[in-house]
């Protein structure tokens, strides 16, 4: 007689759920997989929401790693490009091709190369995301302010500021100047708090390695043309994406969990949790259609937000209770906006089809507008839109709080605030331009590091007692992680699955360290 099978639970069908899905059903044929997603669809905030034949892409995901196991992963699940995609082509612009890799014209079961533009709107001009120190840049600021900038930031190196939170952290790395232009608003905007009201690991998590110094490097080390160049991530110049916007990836993952034997249940909301005798999780329950479902399982692996998971146990000791309780997050809400053309004039070397700007995506620096970024569909993939000669698909994206006035806005008002700041910030010449609009909103699309996050540490040490609970992911963490961190720490946790290793902190590790997976190894 062969081993009794085990069961793993999975919560959330997102980066993170669906990748420890798949690695527990390709190394183990011991353990049954079954995943609970509360939406209808796969992906999480990577999903791709498809509207009239248009794409859209929740909130931009670049893909980018230097972690090798998590380019394989992806290589597997997309091959790489092997023939120019649509407007490269069209365009002559030459992009890296893989041997015998499939063509994106005929089929979508493929990866594509993407030149990345990302700047700032501010005043009107663009700059460089991150900033950079080359003649437009200065010549955009002015004399005066360039001044201003030069001497800040010296005056940084001189005096350093005790880096307890968000603003110190920006100002040892740029300067006020630089900081009070570029960071403070649209910081404040993103998360709805001052940041020297938010933690400095934010900074640490997002910004990692990025100062005036790491662009001096980069832009000297393209001067001298250092082909080994270290390169921080914020600072890429090309990224991968799949051919029809992340959630293909992760639909075509969830199609190999299902043929591998897992078992995926939409639209099944987790709402409670029960412990047997030792303190181990025993079993769940979940709504779907109204009704209610139990499942037992021996791991439980969650993607959830950590807030609703402790939310969902009835046997919390007080502190990680209240820790718990208060993790703040960020909603996110979006407008696509078709139009027949952008005002927006590209003036930089970049060819694209019709000549519209290069960008992927833009910050908005302008203190008039409650619009944080925009991205331009038709730059990630030539396939993200459905008329891409002839028109071009915006996504405008909104920072709110769930029960906030923005957040509650019907689609009619929300679509009136979008056209008219895009008028505003000078984007389109008048209403005409406008072909058609679509909303959509993700909650606690970014979990916050304010409120009770000071205390996580203690949350983590008691979610650590529960030996067969495995917490993944950036909501499943409560941090801010990319892609490949958020696959990173289901690899490590499938690891100790398989292996029975209870010490959980290499899952917790995953992206804490200064240079984590920032540098090929």
């Amino acid at each position: 007689m062969g081993k009794e099978m085990k069961r793993a639970l999975v919560i959330g069908a997102g980066p993170a759920g669906l990748t420890a899905a798949y690695e527990l059903l390709a190394q183990s044929k011991e353990i049954e997989v079954t995943v609970l997603e509360e939406s209808g669809c796969f992906g999480g905030i990577s999903k791709t929401v498809e509207y009239k034949g248009n794409r859209m892409d929740m909130g931009g995901h670049r893909f980018f790693s230097k972690m090798p196991e998590v380019n394989a992963w992806w290589e597997k699940m997309l091959p790489m490009q092997g023939r120019q995609a649509w407007d490269d082509a069209m365009l002559g612009r030459r992009v890296p091709l893989a041997a015998g890799g499939p063509d994106p014209d005929k089929k979508d079961r493929v990866m594509l190369t993407r030149h990345r533009v990302s700047r700032i709107l501010f005043d009107s001009k663009f700059y460089d995301y991150p900033i950079s120190l080359k003649m437009d840049t200065l010549k955009n600021m002015g004399l005066l302010n360039t001044v201003k900038v030069g001497f800040s930031y010296f005056a940084s190196l001189v005096h350093k500021l005790p880096e307890d939170n968000l603003e110190n952290f920006y100002i040892n790395r740029f300067g006020r100047k630089l900081y009070t232009m570029f960071f403070e608003y649209y910081t404040q905007n993103l998360w709805g708090r001052h940041p020297r009201e938010i933690d400095a690991s934010w900074g640490a998590q997002r910004v990692k390695g990025l100062s005036i110094t790491a662009v001096m490097k980069d832009m000297l080390g393209k001067m001298a043309h250092k082909k080994d160049r270290k390169v921080e991530t914020s600072l890429i110049e090309e990224f991968k994406y799949p051919k029809l916007g992340p959630g293909q990836l992760w639909d075509v993952t969830a199609g190999e969990v299902e043929k591998m034997g897992g078992t995926i249940i939409k639209n099944a909301k987790v709402v409670r949790f029960t412990k047997d005798g030792k303190g181990r999780l025993a079993s769940l329950v979940y709504e779907k259609g109204g009704r209610e479902f139990t499942l037992d399982g021996d791991y439980f692996i969650s993607s959830m937000p950590v807030k609703d998971l402790v939310a969902g146990m009835d046997d919390v000791p007080p502190q990680p209770a209240r820790i718990a309780a208060g993790l703040p997050y960020r909603d996110y809400m979006t407008l696509g906006v078709l139009v027949s053309r952008l005002q927006l004039k590209n003036k930089t070397n970049m060819r694209t089809i019709a000549n519209i700007v290069p960008d992927c995506w833009v910050y908005v620096q302008d203190r008039n507008v409650k619009m944080g970024r925009f991205q331009i569909y038709n730059n990630w993939s030539p396939y993200m839109v459905k008329d891409l000669a002839h028109t071009v698909w915006v996504g405008l994206e909104y920072f709110t709080n769930e029960g906030d006035r923005l957040w509650g806005m019907e689609e009619k008002e929300f679509t009136e605030l979008g056209i008219s700041e895009m008028l505003k910030l000078g984007l389109i010449k008048n209403r005409k331009a406008v072909l058609d609009t679509h909303m959509e909103k993700v909650k606690k699309a970014y979990p916050a590091y304010f409120d009770t996050y000071g205390e996580m540490d203690k949350l983590v040490a008691y979610l650590n007692t529960i030996d067969n609970l495995y917490c993944v992911g950036r909501n499943g963490q409560h941090r801010y992680n990319n892609i490949d961190h958020s696959m990173a720490t289901s690899f490590e946790a499938v690891k100790n699955i398989l292996s029975g290793t209870k010490d959980k902190s290499n899952i917790w590790n995953v992206n804490t360290e200064a240079e984590y997976h920032e540098e090929k190894r």
